[in-house]
């Protein structure tokens, strides 16, 4: 098959997961348009045509895919189109969240050529799995891409055999962090941290001030904010990412499904 477009769909706080999105999409030719779940509305059913490859990447957030993307990825519909699913997780561990984004997909009308779980820098612990995904990483998503791309070649004449992706279901329960970034007085009330917040829990009229209820601590305030205000700024902080990379320290591979 030869697709005319590449759809990218992905939730990328601190822009890693855009850079795994970029790594694999630069391997297939056709226009490339894009969903940026931190923004864009994807509150209506909206289809992707069956000759438009679809890649579609999010983090995962305890285990899960985000529950903001669940929600919005309800609404993507294909037509027997073709996708690559990914997950990027810290260096900890992915459990249920490829599976259900495979099954999101599949259910949504989507058939997968590949999955991919793949391990970039914390966003809350950020020593942790410092500067991934690096140059090794990239490498291993390039043969993914190229293994990706010759099914797509050979798609629909050759069927797409079902992908074995890890994971339990019914998915672990979501578990809601008590951990939410604060300000600290370098605060300069620009409001960039507003304008990128995904759920509105940033009131751009006072910047200094968030809606717990509402933040998911995803992280983005913190990588746009330009006086590093944003951050957790608390006592604690220190030791439990020591703790979390300390037991976290082994390297763990990006794994794929093809």
């Amino acid at each position: 098959m030869q697709n005319d477009k590449i759809e990218r769909v992905y939730f990328s706080p601190s822009g890693t997961t855009l850079s795994v999105v970029e790594e694999i999409s630069k391997h297939f030719f056709g226009k490339k348009s894009e969903f940026n779940l931190m923004w864009d509305p994807l509150d209506s059913e909206t289809r992707i045509a069956s000759n438009v490859l679809t890649v579609v990447a999010v983090p995962v957030f305890s285990g899960r895919i985000p529950a903001l993307c669940a929600e919005k990825l309800a609404h993507l519909k294909g037509e027997n189109t073709p996708a690559i699913a990914v997950v990027t997780y810290g260096n900890r561990a992915y459990e249920d969240a490829l599976l259900e984004l495979k099954n999101t997909l599949e259910a949504n009308g989507f058939v997968l050529l590949g999955a991919a779980a793949v391990v970039a820098q914390h966003s809350i612990y950020p020593r942790a799995a410092a500067g991934r995904p690096d140059t090794q990483d990239k490498r291993a998503l390039t043969t993914f891409a190229r293994q990706c791309a010759k099914k797509l070649r050979e798609y629909p004449e050759t069927p797409l055999s079902p992908l074995d992706i890890k994971g339990n279901f019914p998915y672990r329960e979501y578990q809601h962090l008590t951990m939410k970034p604060t300000v600290n007085d370098s605060c300069t009330l620009c409001g960039i941290c507003a304008s990128v917040c995904p759920v509105g829990a940033i009131p751009p009229e006072d910047p200094k001030t968030k809606d717990d209820t509402l933040c998911i601590a995803c992280t983005a305030c913190i990588s746009v904010c330009p006086e590093k205000a944003q951050g957790f700024h608390f006592p604690e902080y220190a030791t439990w990412q020591e703790k979390f990379v300390t037991k976290n320290s082994a390297r763990k591979e990006p794994e794929f499904f093809v």
